[in-house]
């Protein structure tokens, strides 16, 4: 992705690190995980477990999944909570087992599939924490892996906020029924299960790194920052950090660079020169305007970065 500079600095030295060096301490406070979460206990017990074995204050969760349902669910760790929005709308990937009610040939099963690819229509299950209100959602893919019997093997890409369980089912009206037996989460957005940590690898980690100063577990907790890479970003000058990170809303003056593609109300992320996340930030111009006019660049949505990380400089105009 191709930056646009407003104007060429260097961070400043003496505060402010780049995530990479932080301690474990400041990680684990800023800090997310991709989990393997497993069957059984909910997405709110899970990210509780997690909050207990690391002793921390707060943590949170993007993406729900069923209490029988396995695979990736993002984690977040105290002060990285606040980047739940920017996690939320990411699109899924599944790989599941799909139970029909009634024998049925490959070539039928396949152009029923087919209906059910773009934007459909659906119904949130019974069991669900949303209004029953009907919505449209699309299916990137659904690709037939296997048929054993009346067993499907699939693997899909959706829009998040699908309903896999709803999915089958309303492809097994056109079948004669069917239900999904079996599901597994492999990927929300670019975070996938080949990166996906077991519990209980954390857990032991997290006991090495305080009994013996292991820091192993830095191989499990991702910085905040990996969390918004999907984001298109604002860097911002070490000058107008303080204001930023006290709500104050971003303006040009303030812009070193600009990744190029962004439009107004865009959701984006501010971030320092070292890489640091400041905040998360509703565009209020395209990347072109910000590269050409004066006034409001973007209105700061959350802060991430505590306050008094970055001391209160003179604006330098630019």
């Amino acid at each position: 992705m191709e930056w646009l500079i407003r104007s060429d600095e260097e961070p400043a030295e003496g505060f402010g690190k780049k995530p990479e060096e932080r301690s474990v301490e400041e990680l684990l406070k800023n800090g997310f995980v991709v989990l393997d979460k497993w069957q059984g206990p909910t997405s709110h017990d899970v990210v509780a477990t997690v909050k207990k074995v690391l002793g921390l204050n707060k943590t949170g969760h993007a993406g729900t999944l069923d209490p029988m349902v396995s695979g990736v669910l993002l984690v977040t760790l105290e002060n990285a909570c606040k980047v739940i929005p920017a996690l939320q709308g990411l699109d899924k990937e599944y790989a599941g087992v799909m139970h029909l009610h009634k024998e049925t040939d490959a070539k039928k099963l396949s152009a029923t599939v087919k209906k059910f690819l773009g934007d459909i229509r659906q119904r949130p299950p019974v069991r669900s924490a949303v209004a029953r209100k009907e919505r449209t959602r699309r299916v990137h893919s659904f690709d037939i892996l296997e048929i054993s019997g009346k067993d499907v093997l699939f693997k899909t890409s959706v829009e998040a906020g699908t309903y896999i369980r709803v999915l089958c089912h309303d492809i097994g009206k056109h079948l004669g029924g069917a239900h999904m037996s079996e599901l597994r989460r492999t990927k929300a957005g670019p975070f996938g299960e080949e990166q996906s940590v077991k519990m209980h690898d954390i857990a032991d980690a997290f006991v090495f790194w305080k009994e013996n100063g292991d820091d192993k577990i830095r191989d499990y907790v991702l910085p905040v920052e990996k969390a918004v890479d999907h984001l298109k970003k604002i860097v911002v000058k070490d000058s107008a950090v303080f204001s930023v990170a006290g709500g104050t809303p971003l303006y040009t003056q303030g812009i070193c660079k600009i990744r190029k593609g962004i439009e107004k109300d865009d959701l984006i992320a501010l971030i320092t020169l070292k890489g640091e996340l400041v905040a998360l930030a509703m565009a209020a111009m395209s990347s072109d305007e910000m590269m050409h006019r004066k006034g409001l660049a973007a209105k700061t949505d959350r802060v991430i970065m505590e306050k008094g990380v970055y001391p209160k400089m003179r604006q330098h105009y630019g």
